[in-house]
């Protein structure tokens, strides 16, 4: 009887879930951030527990951009209001500002049972869309936005996915395409994968600091439609893992692009707190179409997105984001609300802490002092480090890296001798991986190869975060350089 064994003489059939009868684009998912560098992390870090020996002492992870877990202290005034909104109890503490305490009732009082433990609407609580489309107003000088046009959710991801979702149709030649920067975030060629959409690959150019080239653009869009039907151009600006900074000629020149080209934008605006180069300053998609009237504003389609994790908040764990529709068709609107009722509602702590990063202390309010030097220290400490990884990473022969105008990543180039790509091949990996698993192994410093984020054919990289401490980030750099000029000498 095939696939069947006799088990104390009852029939016994194999598991109904195997690798052959699963789903085949969960297969096909890869998220490099979170790859074999950083399992081989963990494995190293239980070994130093158990007392293993190694050339190092603990393991500095400059994987991913996890803020707090890197030291970075979250800020008073968002934890007390969260603090009083898990506890209400503690609004009877004297210790804490009365802005604090105002804060948390507004929060619960718009809460089912005055507690963030409740469920809220789907779409998110009413009022804390309305502070964040205030906050949108604000940001764009004026430019309106409506709470109706709000979602909350869990993190930027989580939205990001229920868009592409939405946008996801057809078979063959005319399944979905989407058009997505090289190198890119690995959320996006995942969450493809498991949709089963078509992935379009355009190239930021490195000789240009990343710069987006519209020329890139059509050629990618054009090679495309002989496999698919482009319907999506994803933006990640600031860049993740690349750093640069989008010029508002640029934002104006992927808009006239989505027109003409029939596209829906997707613009993931997460780091747009987070801008280091003089010269560099973030606009946000939504302004700028608005801003180039209503042949553009009132056609195009757009989500953009936003979260608690990165900028100054660096709250990660919170799970909190938002995105906001522009254009929307109507009855697209409802299905999309009816998707995410599915999932009940998004995280009401990261709902609050959202609130709070949108609408935060006012400068005649207690917290203002406390929160406009805490927020300030933190983003000056990451533009400090922006400076310093990308000056050292320049003095090392063999390592290129541009300036990071921005987010919270460095994506250097770096060359690797032909003998040690001959090495990686023999081993059966990927050049740049076998490059990052030998630093890790021999320096305990845990990178993410360019490869998981996609490059040009031949060029060969790393995402490094910098969010270390200073102090560390400055150990970090030194043996990833004593590490690439003892590697190129092996192989030279």
């Amino acid at each position: 009887m095939s696939q069947q064994q006799q088990e104390n003489g009852v029939p016994h059939r194999g598991k109904v879930l195997t690798l052959d009868t699963m789903n085949p684009n969960v297969k096909l998912v890869e998220y490099a951030v979170r790859g074999p560098i950083f399992l081989r992390a963990v494995e190293i870090e239980k070994e130093l527990r158990e007392g293993v020996k190694k050339p190092f002492t603990e393991v500095l992870k400059a994987n991913i951009g996890d803020a707090q877990a890197m030291g970075q202290k979250p800020l008073t005034f968002f934890r007390q209001v969260l603090a009083l909104c898990s506890y209400p109890k503690l609004m009877e503490d004297s210790g804490f500002p009365v802005d604090v305490k105002q804060r948390a009732q507004r929060i619960l009082s718009a809460c089912g049972g005055h507690s963030i433990g409740a469920y809220s609407s789907s779409q998110g609580i009413e009022c804390i869309r309305q502070d964040v489309a205030r906050y949108i107003e604000r940001r764009d000088g004026g430019t309106p936005s409506s709470p109706d046009n709000i979602f909350l959710s869990t993190g930027a991801s989580d939205a990001i996915v229920t868009m592409l979702k939405l946008l996801m149709s057809g078979e063959g030649h005319d399944r979905t395409g989407v058009m997505i920067p090289i190198p890119q975030y690995p959320l996006y060629s995942a969450a493809l994968a498991d949709l089963g959409g078509v992935q379009i690959n355009y190239y930021l150019n490195e000789d240009n600091c990343w710069a987006l080239d519209i020329a890139e653009l059509r050629r990618a869009i054009s090679a495309a439609r002989q496999n698919c039907s482009p319907r999506v151009l994803c933006i990640i600006n600031p860049g993740n893992p690349t750093g640069q900074v989008q010029t508002r000629q640029c934002i104006e020149d992927v808009i006239r692009f989505a027109k003409e080209e029939h596209l829906f934008l997707l613009a993931d605006e997460v780091y747009q707190g987070n801008v280091y180069s003089e010269g560099s300053e973030f606009h946000s998609f939504k302004k700028v179409l608005f801003e180039m009237g209503p042949e553009y504003s009132s056609t195009v389609e757009l989500a953009s997105f936003h979260s608690t994790s990165k900028c100054y908040m660096g709250e990660c764990g919170f799970r909190g984001g938002y995105m906001e529709v522009i254009n929307l068709d109507p009855m697209v609107k409802a299905q999309l609300l009816k998707l995410v009722s599915v999932r009940l509602c998004p995280p009401v702590p990261g709902q609050a802490l959202l609130d709070l990063v949108v609408n935060p202390p006012q400068p005649d309010e207690p917290s203002h002092a406390t929160f406009m030097k805490e927020k300030t220290e933190v983003l000056a400490a990451l533009a400090e480090k922006a400076r310093l990884t990308e000056q050292t990473f320049n003095t090392v022969p063999g390592i290129t890296c541009n300036p990071v105008q921005g987010a919270m990543y460095t994506f250097p180039r770096i060359t690797i001798p032909q003998k040690a790509i001959d090495k990686a091949k023999e081993l059966g990996q990927i050049p740049d991986m076998y490059y990052c698993m030998r630093l890790l192994n021999e320096e305990g410093i845990c990178l993410v190869p360019g490869s998981g984020f996609g490059q040009r054919e031949g060029t060969f990289h790393f995402r490094m975060t910098i969010l270390p401490p200073t102090e560390k980030l400055k150990i970090v750099l030194q043996r990833i350089r004593e590490f690439h000029l003892r590697f190129t000498q092996e192989f030279s």
